[in-house]
């Protein structure tokens, strides 16, 4: 329960929609959420879910949320596109220790190494999304060519679906839906890429547009403050937030049993976002990028 010391703050509350995808990177959100973090600093706000992560730049510009999650890249494109975004929190960060990021062939695919991606049909939950760059550069770093991947976009929620009925060969994908694909034989893993890869970078955002953070400073701050507090919660309270994060997104109980939770890492600094930028014109992702850009006020 809250305790009284900020019940005052409730009557004055501000109301945030907040576009997410179906992944746990968002764990401290959810708790900031369900265990009173956001309330406790004057922020009423309501998690929407979104299919396609790369939709999330025209909802923040369209206002249905005011708030998102876009993955590093689809934040990238959309400001290098002309959309004026920026970025206000993280969520978590590339880790050695991460094994619940990968991709997962279908069961009784030939797929063991990076080289036998090569001519294969690969589901993204985002074409150019974090996960699809990260996959192509674990392919470049081990001698494989990315470019003879076919790849197709497949939101988190139908992956398992979508790879039982073999449209695709494998799936880049994340906990808590690589669990439930691992779990129920669909699929296994082929790599953990991501342990693979530099430490430190952030996997996923919270952003919003520039006119929204410039006047909404205070809410901006309260933001950061209940994430870094529900981050400390999240990593001294694992079990409970599996728990909350199935209130978030839809999985069998021993499924939800098995997700990793990566360490929380709301504090976000610029450059963790110029190495993506780095990573994304070595893919010709990126052909300019507006060097002015405030990225994170």
């Amino acid at each position: 329960m809250l305790s009284c010391g900020f019940a005052t703050s409730v009557w004055a509350q501000t109301s945030i929609k907040l576009g997410y995808t179906g992944i746990a990177d968002f764990a401290a959100g959810f708790v900031a959420k369900d265990k009173g973090f956001f309330a406790k600093h004057g922020l009423d706000v309501d998690f929407v879910q979104i299919a396609i992560n790369s939709n999330i730049p025209a909802a923040l510009l369209s206002d249905s949320v005011q708030v998102g999650g876009p993955t590093p890249t689809v934040f990238l494109q959309a400001v290098a596109g002309g959309l004026d975004l920026v970025a206000i929190a993280g969520t978590t960060v590339t880790s050695k220790s991460i094994k619940g990021v990968g991709v997962v062939a279908k069961t009784g695919e030939p797929i063991k190494s990076a080289h036998d991606f090569e001519g294969k049909v690969v589901g993204v939950p985002g074409i150019g999304a974090s996960l699809q760059v990260l996959f192509r550069q674990w392919m470049k770093e081990k001698g494989a060519d990315a470019s003879k991947v076919r790849f197709v976009e497949v939101s988190f929620p139908t992956m398992n679906d979508v790879l039982k009925a073999g449209t695709v060969d494998a799936v880049v994908t994340a906990s808590p839906m690589m669990d439930q694909i691992i779990g129920t034989g669909t699929g296994y893993n082929v790599a953990s890429f991501l342990s693979e890869l530099p430490e430190g970078k952030p996997t996923m955002l919270y952003s919003t547009t520039r006119e929204w953070a410039v006047s909404h400073p205070t809410e901006v701050v309260a933001f950061r403050t209940a994430l870094a507090e529900a981050a400390s919660y999240v990593e001294s309270h694992q079990d409970e937030t599996r728990q909350i994060i199935g209130n978030y997104i839809k999985l069998p109980p021993a499924a939800l049993q098995h997700v990793e939770i990566a360490p929380p890492a709301p504090v976000l600094a610029a450059a963790q976002i110029y190495w993506w930028i780095q990573v994304m014109q070595g893919q010709n992702m990126l052909e300019t990028f507006p060097a002015d850009k405030e990225l994170v006020p």
